[in-house]
């Protein structure tokens, strides 16, 4: 159980690092002419056909019915309304807003899981959810210290609804994720959201057919399918299969950690004692979290009744 722990751990750890990527990467892209909504539907089709490809080299199951109903919901939580949702947002405002509204993901899903899941608000774990959170904004705001940051209130709703939208995913099928392999559930959820995504997005991906990018432009678009969707998604299920749905989102607090490394690493940024702390509350809030007690840890010990 340890070494299953320890591996879901390093694989949120990863996926986090991925997703810290996308927002710099997927603006460059949609700032060379690439829409929104043309970037997220490239992301769920080619995804899809991804999973669909590698699913023939998995474990072969049978999905009844019931699931597969369940499966198209999941779908459109996690990837239509998060994924999709989120790309749509970040493109009407600034990759700083959409960073900080992130981190809003672990708290909502700290509310949702003691809503849905009658999971304890331990005073363990909101002190982690808030050390991680302030570290994050540190990070954010230390990074673009002195810069002229333009955001758009409407993009900023629209990537907030993102991660409700993701906070509901990780609460509502925690059970429906443990009854099959990742790539049995990534195949039908990418497949659902491909399909709602592409009836909606056809005259824009016919539009971008039409437009000749530069090999830059079509690398960044195959980082944000391969790494920061295909790659990214498959871990955070190994992640979510082994670990409770408020220390996996927990995991959004590394995103701004990757963006001040990148900033420091390409000459855009200096690391000084304050990201130095704040890169420390992070870690430290998500050590603080993954040391709260679960709702059974909790009925084992008598501190709560069912």
């Amino acid at each position: 159980m340890r070494n299953k722990a320890v591996k879901a751990h390093l694989a949120l750890f990863i996926a986090g690092c991925m997703w810290g990527l996308l927002a710099p990467v997927g603006k460059a892209a949609m700032e060379a002419g690439v829409t929104g909504l043309s970037l997220a539907s490239i992301r769920m089709i080619g995804a899809a056909v991804l999973f669909w490809i590698a699913s023939l080299f998995a474990p072969k199951e049978k999905v009844n019915r019931r699931d597969l109903f369940l499966l198209f919901f999941a779908g459109m939580l996690c990837i239509l309304f998060n994924l999709g949702v989120f790309t749509v947002g970040l493109s009407l405002t600034s990759p700083v807003d959409s960073t900080i509204i992130t981190t809003s993901t672990p708290i909502l899903t700290m509310l949702l899981a003691a809503l849905f899941l009658k999971e304890p608000i331990t005073s363990v774990k909101v002190l982690g959810v808030i050390l991680g959170a302030v570290g994050a904004m540190m990070l954010i705001f230390s990074n673009n210290e002195g810069l002229e940051i333009s955001g758009n209130i409407w993009g900023d709703i629209i990537c907030f609804v993102a991660q409700i939208s993701f906070a509901l995913y990780l609460t509502l099928f925690k059970g429906l994720i443990s009854r099959y392999n990742v790539f049995t559930l990534m195949k039908w959820m990418f497949t659902y959201s491909a399909i709602c995504i592409a009836i909606v997005s056809f005259r824009d991906l016919s539009d971008m057919a039409a437009q000749a990018f530069s090999v830059q432009v079509w690398l960044e678009i195959g980082y944000v399918v391969f790494f920061g969707t295909f790659v990214a998604y498959i871990l955070v299920l190994v992640g979510q299969k082994a670990l409770r749905p408020t220390i996996v989102s927990m995991y959004n607090y590394i995103q701004p950690v990757v963006a001040t490394i990148v900033a420091v690493l390409i000459g855009m940024g200096t690391f000084g004692w304050i990201k130095a702390l704040a890169s420390a509350l992070i870690f430290v809030g998500v050590y603080v979290v993954t040391q709260s007690k679960s709702r059974e840890q909790m009925l084992k010990e008598g501190k709560i009744v069912k």
